[in-house]
């Protein structure tokens, strides 16, 4: 019954303030103050209630009205000549057709939100794919059309344009391979090879792969496990590798000087593990943390498309744990550091 009187209780709100305002004004017109309103508000608190409750009986006599003589016409149209509806009937019909028009209108409202959050959000991400896109191409034509004009000669000028240019090439493959890897996850075509192994063992071969990225950033890597103390897991090595590559590179990104980057491996449950990489970088804001596992979302925009990469990392390590059926987690505090976690499911027996 209460969705019946929602959309007379929201008119006469806004006629009963449209009205409480321009009196205002005129009265403020012509006296050049409202003190003697203020004055009598208890009065004037009480007409606004007695009006409010008079302009919503009148909407919403007009609504139920209005639906009712539809309805009528309606029936007439449909009923065989000669058979005649009751008016308790036609009432009941009228009460389910006012309930389902509001239900319908509020359903519809919601959908419409969602098609232009959709909208907004395809317009953000083919702006940031051309701007990706855009950037190593120009430096590949730049560099090619120097070359074609002629304007170099030095033997070790042209092959340090050519490495450049091949260094675009490369950016815009692994950019178009990353987007590519999304859309089989999405679509559901890629397939994981799940298997038995030690999320131990692994972290290891891949933090001795960063020991020379982690100098040159100046950042101290942690592992608080020993190789020999195998904690066993189900998953795709291949892709959890890659989640957890993505992982550090991004924590590299977001480090500071002398900083450290740790990884950790817990409990989550009974039948899951909890694999945590956590720095003491320069952290994130929380009005980004919802949108950084979308495809292109950077904080800081301008700084991380120097630092190259495709800016799908952290949209491939959502897909990735979510093809595995798990979960991903961040959390994060400004000038505090971030730790990024994802769930694996335990081996039995192990």
């Amino acid at each position: 019954m209460k969705k019946r009187y929602y959309a007379a209780f929201q008119l006469s709100f806004i006629v009963l303030i449209t009205f409480l305002t321009v009196l205002g004004g005129i009265f403020y017109f012509y006296q050049g103050t409202i003190d003697p309103l203020i004055e009598a508000s208890h009065i004037i608190l009480l007409g606004l209630a007695i009006t409010f409750i008079f302009i919503f009986f009148l909407i919403q006599w007009r609504i139920d009205n209005f639906i009712y003589t539809k309805v009528r016409e309606l029936y007439q149209d449909l009923l065989p000549t000669g058979i005649v509806i009751s008016e308790e009937s036609l009432e009941k019909d009228v009460l389910s057709i006012t309930e389902n028009l509001q239900k319908f209108a509020k359903e519809n409202k919601l959908e419409i939100q969602l098609l232009k959050d959709k909208e907004n959000y395809r317009r953000e991400f083919i702006g940031n794919l051309a701007h990706e896109l855009k950037t190593p191409l120009f430096t590949v034509q730049g560099y090619i059309l120097t070359l074609l004009e002629g304007g170099v000669k030095d033997k070790e000028t042209l092959k340090r344009y050519l490495k450049k240019a091949a260094n675009g090439v490369d950016r815009l493959s692994f950019i178009i391979n990353d987007l590519d890897l999304i859309t089989q996850f999405e679509t559901g075509i890629t397939t994981l090879n799940v298997e038995r192994f030690d999320i131990v063992a692994l972290i290891h071969e891949i933090f001795e792969l960063f020991e020379i990225q982690a100098a040159k950033k100046e950042i101290k890597l942690i592992c608080d496990f020993k190789k020999d103390q195998p904690i066993w897991v189900n998953g795709d090595k291949k892709r959890i590798s890659q989640v957890i590559t993505n992982l550090l590179v991004n924590s590299f990104k977001y480090g500071v000087e002398n900083g450290t980057t740790e990884m950790e491996v817990s409990e989550y449950s009974e039948t899951k593990v909890l694999v945590r990489v956590t720095d003491n970088g320069k952290g994130i804001e929380d009005y980004h943390l919802p949108r950084l596992f979308e495809r292109f979302y950077r904080v800081e925009k301008t700084r991380n498309r120097n630092e190259g990469g495709s800016g799908l990392g952290l949209a491939i390590v959502k897909h990735i744990i979510e093809a595995h059926n798990e979960k991903v987690f961040v959390e994060s505090t400004l000038n505090v550091g971030s730790e990024f976690s994802f769930t694996l499911p335990k081996s039995k027996g192990g």
